[in-house]
């Protein structure tokens, strides 16, 4: 593999996380799911569930989101290791936000990855959400009303 395809690779993974990343936030569950293989996988051991397939991700990442009143998540370039058009990586990750039950959640975390090169570019084949430390103490802070969006003219 040459030193620039290596590079090239580096920076599509990278996009792949930050893509991932905004997906959620934004609640596009469809884009989110496209960002995996068709067997792709999601896996978050810390409360017992995993998620098997497009569907599935899309469908567990949306149950995921409902839980939350408000939610916010950084994420932090880790390590990548490109073996020809599979690949491995962790990400950094903080997390904060309350429960639409009123528990509040902070927690720093990682996800450790498994990507594959596909005819679309590289996708997750696996993602591992592993918890290292967690706060429940409660925000004191409040979340603004919803923006409205502004009209076009």
């Amino acid at each position: 593999m040459s030193d620039m395809r290596e590079i090239v690779d580096r920076f599509e993974i990278e996009a792949l996380r930050a893509e991932i990343t905004d997906a959620v936030m934004t609640h596009d569950y469809d884009r989110v799911a496209s960002m995996f293989t068709p067997d792709g996988a999601m896996r978050w051991p810390h409360i017992g569930r995993e998620f098997v397939g497009r569907d599935e991700i899309r469908a567990g990442i949306e149950w995921g989101q409902a839980l939350w009143e408000f939610f916010v998540q950084n994420v932090h370039p880790g390590v990548i290791r490109i073996d020809g058009d599979s690949a491995t990586g962790r990400s950094y990750i903080q997390e904060f936000g309350r429960m639409r039950d009123g528990t509040s959640h902070q927690n720093y975390a990682l996800y450790h990855d498994r990507y594959q090169r596909t005819d679309g570019g590289w996708k997750f084949s696996e993602r591992v959400y592993e918890v290292r430390y967690l706060d429940s103490t409660p925000l004191p802070g409040t979340a603004p009303p919803p923006r409205q969006e502004p009209s076009s003219r």
